[in-house]
């Protein structure tokens, strides 16, 4: 065999793993987050307070795409016929600028995005060092200012949560767990959980734990934290999935946990993990604040993913980590049907105020739910159940020998 064959059949080069700078997210000044204390409502921290804006009813990614649908004004609209939420615990958030947005992202990754905004188009170089346009990541109207609103209300809610001893703020358009410093990935042009995290540290805190629930794992949260000691990652997630990392045995450079779960998983294994795993590991780090990604595209409604869980598997699993720290950050994150997402959501916020979601819902809110449209085979024909209810049946199941190793797994020293 001569040399040239020998050359050929050699695997691929790999790329270089992703990796963020440590002194990317080392602690500085917090003047960037520019907190004004006087914008949050005075019923904080004494009550949960919501975190909005209304850019979300109109916004969307592109008809053909997952995120043409509805998913964060109908959450808040639904909680507000039910009379969960008033003007006195909402906070319309403001637009992260270019310069706020640079504690963690690359500048000319953010000029590039805001020149995709003003130009609606992007050259082929862009494209591709940027990830501009291309791969789920499409340029719409709003590709500036809508993840730069997510990102105000994360730093905004990591800012305020900083300044209190205690208080729950539930930010439902945050979640984009993907976005890394100078690349769009995964949905997320920039990562508002990584934002409000640095918030939050360059207050003061000490140490901030972040669990991940969406279907995906938070790759992006967990790489821009990577080495640093006071940045607790949790992240249960489908084993196999998209982008196909946080292995069992991932633990970043030590901080980082992660629970890879098989296709099927019920109500009862997840309860089981987050009881036995996630809550023990919260605790064990003693964390100032928690931020939890709450993404429903593993509810079994959900078109993503091959998990099988009901929202009040994820209602529950809220309810047992809030007490884990005094302070708390709740945001979205993925889903991708418009009826289970702002079903879901609502009861989350339902959950933080101590309220029953499964309640019969009245007119006004069913009204919010019949108005909702989804261009997928799932939603041409909605059960009524969608629009008359909240919570799910629940999805109560055997727990298989994988759940039990992930548990022993993730615990071990």
């Amino acid at each position: 065999m001569d040399a040239s064959q020998t050359i050929a059949r050699r695997p691929a080069p790999q790329p270089a793993p992703y990796r963020v700078p440590p002194e990317v997210t080392a602690r500085r000044d917090p003047a960037w987050t520019r907190f004004d204390p006087s914008v949050v409502p005075p019923a904080f921290p004494a009550r949960p307070i919501m975190v909005g804006n209304e850019i979300y009813r109109h916004s969307v990614y592109g008809q053909r795409h997952p995120l043409s649908i509805q998913r964060v004004t109908p959450a808040i609209d639904i909680a507000r016929a039910l009379g969960w939420l008033d003007d006195a615990h909402y906070l319309e958030s403001r637009q992260a600028d270019p310069e706020q947005l640079h504690r963690f992202h690359d500048p000319d990754y953010v000029a590039a995005v805001v020149e995709a905004e003003r130009t609606r188009q992007v050259p082929e170089a862009v494209r591709e060092r940027y990830n501009i346009g291309r791969n789920g990541n499409p340029v719409f109207a709003e590709i500036f200012r809508r993840p730069a609103t997510s990102s105000g209300a994360s730093i905004l809610a990591g800012s305020a949560l900083a300044h209190v001893q205690r208080g729950i703020i539930h930010s439902l358009a945050g979640g984009t767990h993907h976005g890394r410093r100078d690349m769009a990935w995964g949905f997320c042009f920039f990562n508002d959980p990584v934002l409000g995290i640095l918030a939050m540290l360059d207050h003061g805190l000490e140490r901030v734990a972040y669990v991940d629930l969406d279907a995906h794992h938070g790759d992006g949260v967990q790489d821009a934290f990577h080495d640093d000691d006071r940045v607790l990652t949790v992240s249960l997630h489908e084993d196999g999935r998209w982008p196909r990392t946080g292995a069992l045995d991932d633990r970043a450079g030590g901080m980082a946990r992660n629970l890879p779960v098989p296709p099927g998983l019920n109500d009862s294994e997840l309860a089981l993990l987050v009881a036995q795993a996630v809550v023990p590991l919260v605790q064990r780090f003693f964390p100032d604040a928690l931020v939890i990604q709450t993404g429903a595209d593993g509810l079994a409604d959900d078109p993503q993913a091959k998990l099988e869980l009901s929202n009040r598997a994820l209602w529950d699993a809220v309810a047992a980590l809030i007490p884990t720290a005094p302070r708390v950050l709740v945001v979205g994150g993925g889903g991708y049907n418009p009826w289970s997402v702002a079903r879901a959501w609502s009861g989350i916020w339902a959950t933080i105020n101590g309220i029953d979601a499964d309640v019969h819902l009245a007119s006004e809110a069913q009204r919010v739910l019949r108005g909702l449209t989804w261009n997928h085979s799932r939603g041409r024909n909605p059960p009524e159940h969608w629009f008359t209810t909240l919570a799910d049946r629940p999805n109560p199941g055997p727990v298989r020998e994988s759940i039990h190793r992930i548990i022993e797994t993730v615990l071990s020293p």
